[in-house]
This record gives C-alpha cells, structure tokens and sequence, in this order.
C-alpha cells in the first residue's frame, strides 16, 4: 500500500469526525500562538532595549567611582566619590579617547505654575549633547559659559516638558526646582524609554550648578565629585586600548596600584548583559507557552487512542485483506500528524495577528514591542509537527500490534 493510499485514508478519518478533530487542533493552535506570540513579545523586549542603549550614543565607555568599605563591610559600587571634573579634563590626553562628558543627578521636585513633577536632573556639561546623543527639539542646549558662571538654565526631556507646560511654548519660562527659580532654554527631542527607565522623563543643567544646589557630594580633598563619566572612544575598535588608557591616568592621578576606586564599563559589556538577562526572560517565556503546546500534544494522543479503540474492527479488516503493520502504523502516525501541522499553521496566523495586535500597546507607561523572527515560526512548526509524531507514536503502535482475529471479534 503506497503512501498517497495510506494519507487519503488518514484523512478521511479525520473528516469523519470533524467535532472532534477541530477541538484537537485548537489545543495545538492556543499552543503554536501561545508560543509566537510570547516568545515575539520577548525578542522584541531584547531589541527595544538594545536600541535604547545604543540611542545613548557610539563607542562609549562609562568611568564609575567604586565602593567604599565601612565597617570591613564593602558597599556597593559606585558608592565612593573618587572622580572629579578634573578627572575628565585629564582623560582627554588618552590617544584614543575623542570626547569626555561628566554628569551628575539628584532627584527634585519641579513645579510650573500649577503643574509639578518630580524628576531626575542631571549635571551635565556642553559635550553631553553629542557624546549621549541627546539632540535638541527646541531652543538650545547647554553653553560653556553656563557652565562657568553657575547659570540657572535647564533643558527639559520632552515628558517633563509635556507635562509642565502642555501645548503652551516653554522655552524662556521659568520652573522652580527645589523652590529655586531656573529658566528654560531648552527642550530635547523624544527618546522613548524601556522597562529601565524613559529618557524622556529627566532634565538637564551646568554641572556646575548642580553641584552647588541639588547634590553634597565631595572627595575626601573637599573637591565636587562627578557621578560618572561618559567617555567616547575614537573608534570600537579602539576600545580596549582606550580602557587601558584611561586605567593608567586615573591611576596616576589618584595614586594607587589597583582599580578598586573607579570602573569602566564599555557599552557593548552593557549591551551583552542586558541581551543575557532578557534571554532567559526569553526562554522562560517560551518555557512557559511550551506548556500549552504539550498539553495539546496530550490532546492528540488521548484523541488517537481512542480512535484506535473505536476502529478495531476497521483495523482487523484491513490486516485481513493484506495491510501491513507498518501500513496501520504509519495511516495513524499520518493522522496524529496532520492534527498537529494543520494547528500549527492556523496557530502561526493566530500567533501572528496577536503580536501585531500586541505591538506597540502602552502597558504601564511602557511600549510593549513584539518582533516575530523567522526562527520562531520554525521553531513553533518543528515542535508542533514533532508533538504530532510523538504523542502519536504510542496509539500508532497499539492500532499496528492488534490481532486482526482478535480485532474481527470486536462487536
């Protein structure tokens, strides 16, 4: 009996009992869609965040200072206050460092008329509009000469601005922050956020006046200290050189042997570890819509024992009349088969449609993204075609070992 036979018949089972097998199919369905469209919902999270990191700029490395220990007992890092603006000055005369923007933050309450918010502020200098990529909207960013005579002047993040000001112009109004008045001169264009924060919600000011009004940090010489600095490198290929760069000026500045004061950070090591945590998030989304399909594999062999049972006639006739057990074997295998790939076609345009659907919804303040791969949809194919043959292989085994004698006396 050749194969084309074998299917005809695989079908026309099927058809024969068409409520049963549509409700068998739709367990694989919620499974396959299940899976594509969680494990869509996890890959776009990874490339959202990633975007997100590489908006902050190119070929940047982040100066942190260390821990500081009291009690013998080591806080976390970034806790000491070891780098100073001249720091920054410094790590210019690296080879392969192009660009230096120190920062500072603290937190305020800002307030406009009748509306306020509380906000990050950060302490920035000139150079940070273009090594953070925070390009301006309206107004102007930021001046050198701000800088050095402590001005009062902040650029809002878009959010900030949107929920001080509305639709009403605010550049050249004035907003108290911390009751202190400031004027705005700027407003940065929109950067979206992830689940790690928007980069929309935040303002900027001199860092110099930052320092003199919204934070107390000092070094142990009395100096203001910076929080970060965000250095770019000439080129990503000059990364590694630059860190050894940057590793042997602050040494020297700060008299040690060890790094135990400051860390550097690369953009790429950031990138990477983000990239491994959402990739477990990744797989136990999968793990997780996996359940449905497996509860559907389970659907199929509960369905294909008992038409094994209920078609013992049928299969004594045919291993009468010369059907082979392979013949019996492989017309079930057929059958459990096309239950499983007929679902997990209609479950891949289910799937589908729901991440579209899903994608670009505001949950939370954040925007949900949803990037179907086409690895997905094969990985969903090749476990639903696999589940098929699987969960079919037991009944197929049982249909293929009955008696034809015995299998003729069943009433």
């Amino acid at each position: 009996m050749n194969a084309a036979h074998t299917f005809q018949i695989a079908l026309s089972g099927l058809v024969s009992n068409k409520m049963r097998s549509t409700l068998t199919v739709l367990g694989v369905v919620i499974g396959v869609a299940a899976v594509i469209a969680l494990l869509s919902i996890g890959r776009g999270t990874q490339a959202a965040i990633t975007s997100r990191i590489n908006s902050l700029g190119t070929n940047l490395l982040f100066v942190t200072p260390g821990a500081t220990s009291q009690g013998g007992v080591r806080t976390t890092a970034g806790s000491a206050s070891t780098l100073t603006m001249e720091d920054a000055q410094a790590l210019l005369q690296a080879p392969d460092v192009a660009a230096v923007a120190p920062q500072v933050q603290a937190a305020a309450q800002v307030v406009a008329g009748r509306q306020n918010t509380r906000t990050q502020v950060l302490g920035v200098t000139p150079e940070y509009e273009f090594v953070r990529n925070y390009p301006i909207d309206q107004g102007s960013f930021i001046t050198a000469a701000q800088v050095t005579s402590h001005a009062k002047v902040v650029v809002l993040g878009s959010t900030v601005a949107q929920t001080l000001f509305g639709l009403t112009d605010p550049i050249g109004q004035l907003v108290k922050v911390n009751g202190l008045q400031y004027k705005v001169i700027g407003v940065l264009q929109s950067k979206g956020g992830t689940g790690f924060g928007s980069q929309d919600d935040q303002m900027l000011a001199p860092i110099t006046t930052v320092q003199d009004r919204l934070t107390a940090q000092r070094t142990t010489t009395g100096a203001h200290s910076v929080q970060t600095i965000n250095v770019q490198v000439t080129t990503s290929q000059a990364t590694n050189a630059a860190i050894q760069e940057i590793t042997q000026i602050l040494e020297v500045r700060h008299k040690i042997t060890t790094t135990d004061d400051f860390t550097i950070t690369s953009q790429q090591d950031t990138i990477a570890a983000l990239n491994q945590s959402t990739g477990v998030f990744v797989i136990f989304l999968g793990a997780i819509a996996g359940i449905s399909l497996l509860v559907g594999g389970i659907g199929i062999m509960n369905i294909m024992l008992v038409s094994v049972t209920e078609r013992t006639r049928e299969i004594g006739i045919r291993k009468s009349i010369g059907a082979k057990r392979g013949d019996i074997m492989l017309q079930f295998l057929m059958e459990s088969a096309l239950l499983s790939l007929t679902g997990g076609g209609i479950g891949i345009l289910f799937g589908w449609g729901i991440s579209r659907i899903i994608s670009g919804i505001n949950f939370g303040g954040q925007t949900i993204t949803a990037l179907i791969s086409p690895d997905i949809l094969i990985l969903a194919v090749s476990v639903s075609a696999g589940i098929g043959i699987i969960f079919g292989l037991y009944p197929a085994y049982r249909a293929a070992r009955l008696n034809p004698i015995d299998a003729l006396r069943r009433e």
